[in-house]
């Protein structure tokens, strides 16, 4: 995990700042403070989000020393600033003794869903945003973490549709794609929804081409999303039976086995606001957001070094053109290809890239056009992204 030297997000980065006296200018994230002594701490401009303290009385205390307190909300069922990425152990907490309806990732839609969902109440939407800040923040860590297991390693999107079924064409090609792109080093990331998405994760998630094979044939016997029970048991127990290890070409000395761990399965990032998807299982680190707005926007941002798009409906023609945005203005920098997979589908049924290309000609910094690819050919799409 990277580490910011002002933020604490864990008691072993609390100690020596305590053994010093001085917590001032720093921000203390999500911590159990119950049995944590401050009272001869310095506290100038120390900021506690998310904090648990042994009583309300100690919080009064804090803030006439000169810390400010933001509390946790005690009637929301998710952290309020949470100090890292979910993984799928997080989201799927609960499911072995509740099943689907008692897993974490459940409890916290059914809750935004009685809140208003995307318009709530002003206490949860404050809620909400906290939340969503503490997982911004836990992302840039996670991104810097990745840029020094692997500098220069690209950052590849792969987007296609949620009801994509396990064991179809599109999901295998999907798996398929992630797994050779993870294997040149590249960091896939997706939306963390079923289908498309789904299977993208699993490719990145497995090093073994067989196992994928395997893995996808065993997921093809709970094929569709819409059976949220069996869907997810069927992930968790392919995970059960094929644990996470080391992926991609990761290839540093100074990379241990356990850290290049941190990234088998690529990363995630889904929303509440699709929570009536079940949750995708197979991500190394998943930034789950309530705001789909800020979610959508970050995905592109990050997918600098290109975007596959599978074959797709409304969100992911939306995706394509939110992306095709960002490269007209260059406004996060310069933008890696678009490969669109499935040349019938896009050319005939759903004509974006024409489009696109016509867009891209006319970009401010130049005619853009040439970064957008149509094919069938998995060999083909990969020489696209990586240049080989």
């Amino acid at each position: 995990m990277a580490y910011s030297p002002d933020e604490i997000e864990t008691l072993a980065e609390l100690a020596p700042h305590v053994e010093r006296g001085s917590l001032s200018g720093l921000t203390l994230q999500g911590l159990d403070l119950s049995g944590v002594d401050l009272a001869r701490v310095a506290l100038a401009d120390t900021l506690f989000v998310g904090c648990h303290f042994r009583d309300r009385d100690t919080e009064a205390a804090l803030v006439r020393r000169g810390a400010a307190v933001i509390p946790p909300f005690p009637d929301a069922p998710f952290s309020t600033h949470p100090a890292g990425l979910y993984s799928a152990d997080d989201l799927a907490a609960g499911f072995a003794r509740a099943g689907f309806e008692g897993m974490y990732d459940t409890v916290v839609y059914r809750h935004f869903v009685k809140q208003g969902g995307a318009t709530p109440d002003v206490r949860t939407a404050i809620a909400q945003r906290l939340h969503d800040a503490g997982i911004d923040d836990a992302l840039e860590e996670a991104m810097a973490e990745w840029r020094h297991l692997h500098p220069g390693g690209p950052v590849v999107g792969i987007m296609g549709g949620h009801a994509e079924p396990r064991g179809s064409r599109g999901y295998r090609q999907a798996a398929e794609i992630s797994h050779r792109l993870t294997g040149v080093g590249a960091l896939v990331v997706t939306g963390g929804g079923p289908g498309v998405m789904e299977a993208a994760n699993l490719g990145a998630y497995l090093p073994d081409g067989d196992a994928l094979s395997e893995a996808v044939d065993e997921l093809a016997t709970a094929p569709d999303f819409r059976a949220h029970e069996e869907y997810t048991k069927k992930a968790l127990d392919l995970r059960a039976k094929f644990p996470a290890v080391p992926s991609g070409s990761l290839s540093s000395s100074a990379n241990s086995a356990s850290g290049l761990r941190e990234f088998a399965g690529g990363l995630a990032i889904p929303t509440w606001l699709y929570g009536h998807e079940p949750a995708n299982l197979f991500a190394a680190k998943i930034a789950k957001y309530f705001s789909n707005a800020l979610r959508e926007d970050i995905i592109l941002r990050l997918a600098r070094g290109g975007i596959v798009f599978a074959e797709g409906k409304a969100g992911t023609v939306q995706e394509v053109f939110q992306a095709a945005t960002k490269t007209f203005y260059a406004t996060d920098g310069t933008s890696g290809p678009f490969v669109f997979l499935g040349a019938r589908y896009w050319t005939e049924d759903v004509p974006a890239p024409a489009l696109l290309r016509t867009l891209l000609t006319g970009a401010p910094g130049g005619d853009q056009s040439h970064l957008v690819h149509v094919t069938d050919d998995i060999d083909e799409a990969l020489a696209a992204i990586t240049g080989a």
